[in-house]
């Protein structure tokens, strides 16, 4: 009898890391994103750009704050990534009015021509991915990963 390599011997049953949540989560992110991440490599970008230029396609403006928690990173290195893509004129920073402290941010029209066709793309990857599961699987798991993401956002 073989050993599966997620199991513990003997039993078949998985392992205490193998059945883990935030390691099946983990893996599930690396496998789904390895492959989509290198057509956004092949573009020039790094995934922190592509998260932003992602975030404001299609005329979405947003602060600088919700911009960290959307690309996975600390403001400083946002500001930083910010400041370089502003200089490639691919974003556009908007002192807020009534508040100097919140920056706004949204994409210039260059921007929004090299994040088109990559949307495009990510829906098509995303698509593939859920195949594997089907629609109604995919669907769920879409939901129910926002609900781990933010348990007190009911819109289900």
């Amino acid at each position: 009898m073989t050993r599966s390599a997620d199991s513990l011997p003997g039993t078949g049953a998985p392992g205490f890391v193998e059945d883990y949540l935030a390691y099946l989560l983990a893996r599930a992110s690396h496998r789904v994103s390895a492959e989509f991440h290198a057509e956004v490599a092949a573009c020039g970008l790094s995934v922190p750009e592509w998260r932003v230029l992602a975030s404001l396609a299609g005329g979405q403006e947003r602060h600088v704050g919700e911009l960290c928690d959307i690309v996975l990173a600390q403001q400083p290195t946002l500001t930083k990534l910010l400041g370089r893509m502003e200089a490639q004129g691919l974003v556009q920073r908007r002192t807020g009015i009534q508040d100097r402290r919140k920056t706004k941010v949204s994409l210039t029209p260059q921007g929004q021509k090299l994040v088109t066709p990559l949307l495009e793309r990510a829906r098509a990857h995303e698509a593939r991915v859920l195949a594997e599961i089907g629609p109604l699987q995919g669907s769920e798991l879409k939901l129910l990963l926002r609900r781990l993401i933010d348990p007190d956002d009911h819109r289900g």
